[in-house]
């Protein structure tokens, strides 16, 4: 598949024994039979490179052209959504996935495939049975069907519970590691965590999520702080007149489209 694009051998050489060099863990060389070396730097080039081929490419050569309605990919990595106007496209579609990706020696992971019912006429449609529509999440986020300001249809997107509890367990796992930091160096730090998850998060309608992630990342904080002495004054009402204790709330920084 690189061959299609790149004609010079020696690029096509190196590539080819990056993935025969194999793997060393815990000091013993082993060999890969087949695919990337797991963690190797060229893996994800390679995997996109692939899967721009066996999955990209063929949706819209051969997918799209069979449909009866609209049909749309939407990939990053190894994760994609396929939206389809119609149940029935969907559901050949899920069945010529797994027939063309086992041509190429790929599966898909059953835990995390899905088919759901999404979009304007969702709403509509699942009140009829007394439910609302599903959401699912991709990249970190929770796509839900709502509205926006005007009242017309907008796929809400908001910080998935997934990526809240990751960023969570970060922020406690430093706090451990570092409790005895000056309490200023400490906020810097976590001044520079929360604010590197507002800016992938921070959509309009994600700033309630966000301001628990905030408020979750001070309790953290304020029990940290009380391990180091059992005779602490560490009260909210004293913390929240501090100025080493503020860290800073969540700003919308990608406008609503």
């Amino acid at each position: 598949m690189v061959a299609h694009r790149i004609a010079d051998g020696v690029i096509l050489r190196l590539i080819g024994k990056w993935l025969r060099a194999g793997v060393m863990q815990d000091g013993v060389v082993i060999r890969t039979e087949a695919g990337t070396p797991q963690g190797g730097p060229l893996s994800p080039i390679l995997a996109n490179v692939y899967l721009h081929y066996v999955l990209d490419l063929w949706f819209e050569k051969r997918v799209r052209r069979s449909m009866r309605g609209e049909a749309y990919l939407v990939r990053f990595a190894d994760d994609f959504v396929a939206t389809f106007q119609y149940r029935r496209d969907a559901e050949g579609f899920d069945r010529d996935l797994r027939q063309r990706l086992a041509r190429f020696n790929l599966v898909l992971a059953d835990e995390k495939t899905r088919l759901l019912l999404f979009g304007r006429f969702a709403a509509v449609t699942t009140a009829e049975y007394g439910a609302r529509p599903e959401t699912f999440d991709f990249l970190g986020f929770t796509h839900v069907c709502g509205t926006d300001r005007r009242g017309t249809f907008a796929v809400v997107r908001l910080p998935s519970l997934k990526s809240r509890r990751k960023f969570l367990a970060r922020t406690k796992e430093w706090l451990t590691g570092h409790r005895h930091w000056k309490r200023r160096d400490q906020q810097r730090h976590l001044t520079t965590m929360l604010r590197g998850f507002y800016q992938y998060f921070g959509l309009h309608h994600c700033q309630p999520k966000l301001d628990d992630v905030r408020l979750e990342v001070q309790r953290q904080w304020i029990r940290v702080l009380r391990r180091r002495s059992q005779r602490h004054r560490l009260y909210w009402c004293y913390l929240l007149s501090r100025a080493w204790f503020e860290l800073p709330y969540a700003t919308t920084c990608h406008p609503a489209v």
